[in-house]
């Protein structure tokens, strides 16, 4: 009977090892997806993949079910309306394809939630983000500063998606807890991470953290001192950057005022476009990446160059392409998340530390500013931080009925 339960517990402990080990390396991989598509054009869904399997074999084999939670009910109804917006809309050329896109994604959220809220540790996966958005940050800065590229890229193709994942783990950073030892590391992330982000030029970017920033200082996660220091730190390094690169830095610079005011012009057709594709069908709208298929009529080919964008705007792109239903149930997904890192910090606040909530919030708020500039429902940052959000409530209401129940015994 010993023997049996020994080799029990060690089977147990080589699935929470594999399972934390690929949870991880879904997250920290994410930001590098550029890399791994370089290598191999399907390299960069190993990892989830690999995680999916894993999880499914553990939970039939535990015969354990995802504790309920009300964004599963969200999830159900949203992959219920894209399926049948995906169904209406079949014979669109990029339906399926984008059909395919949001899926795994859903997926991910629920096996990400079932993770943080038993195996995995919150923290866990905070770290993961944080450490892959770093080696990130750090790559595209080498890559503009010795390569010679006008913006930081190259882990992913788009700078401004690469601003997405930096200003997004950027407040993560308060969450995590560090050795007094190891005080620095946080440090140094934080610069590469800001200095990532700024040398992507994104202004959508830039509006995302300042608010993220000034939500972690209202709630109090973020003091005013360690603030100062950072931002001291960072005109430091700018003000080297300036002596060591200036002419590289001016023309990127210049670069980017000449395709901002571009941008400012497309973008405005576009989110024009998408309002009159949400107006036309509201009901299921033009389905997953009618967007794209549609937009060249809808604008009366505004854009000769481009004939198949995205709409540079989360939201209006999902109207758009899901109707009303589909856009009512998104926000549900993000105010239940919301809701459910309030009620965490308010828990976390009466045990003496609430920043792992306010941290998620903070990250959230960016995503959610971000995500107005961008279309950026196809990448991990948002469907995390409603992981993290629902699966720290979930912990909170298990260990809150625990407490009860001790104390009515």
């Amino acid at each position: 009977m010993l023997m049996v339960a020994r080799r029990a517990d060690s089977a147990g402990l080589t699935q929470v090892l594999v399972l934390r080990t690929l949870a991880c390396a879904t997250v920290a991989l994410a930001p590098l997806e550029g890399y791994l598509l370089r290598v191999h054009g399907q390299l960069a869904k190993l990892a989830p993949a690999l995680l999916a399997l894993a999880w499914v074999v553990v939970r039939v084999r535990q015969r354990l079910a995802p504790r309920r939670h009300p964004v599963h009910v969200v999830l159900a109804l949203f992959a219920v309306v894209l399926l049948a917006s995906s169904a209406v809309h079949a014979g669109g050329p990029y339906t399926l394809d984008y059909t395919v896109r949001w899926l795994p994604f859903l997926a991910l959220t629920v096996i990400l939630i079932d993770l943080a809220d038993r195996e995995v540790p919150g923290r866990l996966l905070v770290a993961a983000a944080v450490a892959g958005a770093a080696v990130a940050a750090g790559a595209a800065l080498v890559a503009m500063l010795v390569l010679g590229q006008s913006r930081a890229s190259g882990p992913l193709e788009d700078p401004n998606d690469l601003a997405y994942f930096l200003v997004a783990a950027i407040p993560l950073l308060v969450a995590l807890p560090v050795r007094r030892e190891l005080r620095a590391l946080p440090a140094v992330a934080a610069v590469v991470l800001v200095a990532g982000a700024a040398a992507t030029f994104s202004r959508g970017g830039a509006i995302a953290l300042a608010l993220a920033t000034a939500w972690l200082v209202l709630r109090r996660a973020l003091p005013v001192r360690v603030l100062g220091y950072a931002l001291g730190a960072l005109l430091v390094l700018g003000a080297a950057a300036a002596l060591l690169a200036g002419p590289r830095l001016e023309k990127s610079l210049g670069e980017k005022s000449f395709i901002a005011a571009s941008n400012v012009d497309t973008r405005e057709l576009r989110w024009q476009a998408a309002a009159r594709m949400f107006a036309d069908n509201p009901v299921l709208g033009v389905g997953p990446g009618g967007f794209r298929e549609h937009y060249a009529a809808m604008s009366h080919n505004a854009e000769i160059s481009e004939q198949t964008p995205v709409a540079h705007d989360m939201y209006l792109e999902v109207g758009a392409e899901l109707g009303l239903a589909g856009l009512v149930l998104f926000f549900a997904l993000l105010a239940v998340a919301a809701t459910s890192t309030v009620a965490t910090q308010r828990v976390l606040r009466a045990r003496g530390d609430p920043r792992p909530a306010v941290a998620v919030q903070a990250a959230m708020v960016a995503v959610v500013v971000a995500s107005a500039f961008l279309s950026q429902q196809y990448y991990l940052p948002l469907w995390l931080l409603i992981a993290l959000a629902v699966a720290g409530d979930l912990r909170v209401r298990r260990k809150e009925g625990n407490r009860h129940c001790a104390c009515s015994m």
